[in-house]
């Protein structure tokens, strides 16, 4: 399965290369949004066994995330998760994100209040799923660019 997934995250790093070189411009995210459908679809007979999330900001410069299955079908998402814990988190993801079994609704507001939540739900999904790992990457996209943060999940 980890092999699947570098390969197909080579290949694609290969192909964004190559459209950089043509066109003296980075693709959209909606193109490679559409990339990522193609290549998975192109081994659909014997596919990458990878389910991804694909997580950008658009043309319109508003914050999208496309979700995968492992034959290329995609849509995009408010928000997603993938991974041995995601039965686990999507629950929770739904209850803090869209105000499901809220009385008053009352969504996170600022980076840091959603930062620290995911880290919470990380750490829940971390004490109850052996194979998540012991960090986690955030990365955040706004209109301050790209930045990435690395917390530990297991500290036992």
């Amino acid at each position: 399965m980890v092999a699947d997934v570098e390969t197909l995250h080579k290949n694609l790093l290969v192909r964004i290369r190559q459209y950089r070189m043509q066109n003296k411009r980075d693709p959209t995210v909606e193109s490679i949004a559409k990339l990522l459908s193609n290549t998975l679809y192109g081994r659909r007979f014997m596919p990458y066994y990878a389910f991804n999330l694909l997580c950008g900001i658009n043309s319109q410069g508003t914050g999208v995330v496309y979700g995968y299955d492992a034959v290329g079908s995609y849509g995009s998402e408010t928000y997603g998760a993938q991974g041995s814990g995601n039965s686990l988190g999507m629950p929770i993801l739904d209850n803090q994100f869209v105000g499901h079994n809220h009385l008053v609704k009352q969504l996170p507001g600022s980076q840091d209040e959603v930062r620290n939540t995911l880290r919470d739900i990380l750490n829940s999904i971390a004490e109850r799923d052996i194979y998540t790992g012991d960090g986690i990457e955030v990365v955040t996209c706004d209109a301050n660019g790209v930045r990435r943060e690395n917390f530990p999940l297991r500290r036992d």
